[in-house]
């Protein structure tokens, strides 16, 4: 396990093996603005799920935005992208100039308190990009991100500062697991943006 904090390289791969994810740091300018624009504009709503024939809806918030109203499908349940915002088109931008790649879609997550936190997972979905990147940028409290790699079990840690982008590509969700791990030690919010790229819906 390592935990990647005070060494910032983007160029350099956190993962040992099986995939690529990059760190970039604190790229936002003025995160304090976006972070409150999000929390009160965005179309929050409950996450949901079926987990063996039962639903469940989480304390956690998501929402799902895109260049079309693109479904997008997860834990048995669908969502329907919604129209970009202002906020959400600049923070594209932005990770599209860093990253020199290119995003249609955003799925957001809102963690009121270190409490709520992301299990174990894999972003494999059949309407994703295969291999595509995925962009992630963090805005409001710090917490640990973790992967584990889907053999070895080899741990990951890296520490998301406000107003930091992280990248996911390569082979990384065929060979590698993610989570966000709860943690008593955070009370404030914190907002996580998935930039992706829908590609069984364009035509």
């Amino acid at each position: 396990m390592e935990l990647f904090k005070d060494l910032i390289d983007p160029k350099r791969n956190l993962l040992p093996h099986d995939g690529t994810v990059n760190y970039y740091g604190k790229v936002i300018p003025e995160p304090d603005h976006y972070l409150h624009q999000l929390l009160h504009h965005i179309e929050w709503r409950p996450d949901e799920a079926v987990i063996f024939g039962k639903h469940i809806t989480t304390k956690r918030k998501v929402a799902w935005y895109g260049d079309r109203p693109f479904d997008y499908t997860y834990s048995n349940t669908t969502k329907q992208a919604l129209p970009w915002t202002e906020e959400l088109l600049a923070l594209k931008q932005i990770i599209e100039n860093a990253t020199h790649e290119t995003f249609n879609s955003c799925l957001l997550n809102l963690y009121h308190s270190g409490e709520e936190g992301m299990a174990w997972h894999s972003d494999g979905e059949k309407d994703l990009k295969r291999n595509g990147a995925i962009g992630s940028i963090s805005l409001g409290a710090e917490r640990k991100f973790s992967f584990k790699h889907k053999v070895t079990k080899q741990r990951v840690d890296v520490y998301l500062e406000h107003g930091s982008l992280l990248v996911m590509t390569g082979t990384t969700q065929t060979h590698w697991l993610h989570r966000l791990p709860p943690t008593k030690k955070v009370s404030t919010p914190r907002v996580n943006l998935t930039f992706r790229t829908i590609v069984n819906q364009l035509t």
